[in-house]
């Protein structure tokens, strides 16, 4: 027998009492509390929403369009309250943004930009998460190696379609219209 007292779930008072200079997220009914992310780590976010950019926006021929992408969206799914890097809707399934402080519709991709203090909690607790809200894509960047993996989901399960290292330009779904130069993310 434990002498621990149970557990008891998290709430979204405790997540607004996590101070402004820390991430907080609900995962698994669990408080996670991260600092704020490293410059390597803001600065990869940071470029590679810049490279995605197109896909926002179809102005003119500017790009290829038909997407929303934010920034850090706090993601209201399920009982938990989820914060990834970078997110994205097929602006078919999101015509309109909400004028709320939180999303409930899941994304049809999601970035995460791993750094030590994060990389367990988005690679076991919210890749779960986000396929069990049927989330279709998911990329993880690893600024320290140089590193992108892009996944899908294919019955409920997670499918790695490519690990790609160091300055190469790859072309990944669900953007595999863009030539998206990895050596950019890295850059000082």
């Amino acid at each position: 027998m434990s002498d621990r007292p149970p557990r008891r779930e998290a709430t979204y008072e405790d997540l607004e009492a996590v101070p402004s200079n820390f991430v907080g997220e609900i995962v698994g009914g669990e408080l996670y509390v991260s600092p704020r992310p490293r410059p390597r780590h803001a600065r990869a976010a940071f470029r590679l929403s810049g490279a995605l950019r197109p896909f926002d926006r179809n102005l003119e021929g500017e790009g290829p369009g038909g997407w929303v992408l934010l920034f850090e969206p706090e993601l209201h799914l399920s009982g938990e309250a989820l914060v990834p890097d970078l997110a994205g809707w097929r602006r078919e399934r999101l015509p309109e943004l909400p004028d709320t402080a939180a999303m409930t519709l899941a994304p049809d991709w999601v970035c995460e930009v791993l750094s030590p203090s994060t990389e367990a909690l988005d690679r076991v607790q919210k890749m779960a998460s986000y396929a069990r809200e049927g989330v279709k894509h998911l990329w993880l960047v690893d600024p320290r190696p140089h590193v992108l993996e892009v996944y899908r989901l294919e019955d409920g399960q997670w499918t790695r379609t490519g690990a790609h290292l160091g300055d190469v330009t790859v072309q990944a779904e669900p953007f595999a219209q863009l030539a998206l130069e990895l050596g950019a993310l890295w850059e000082r």
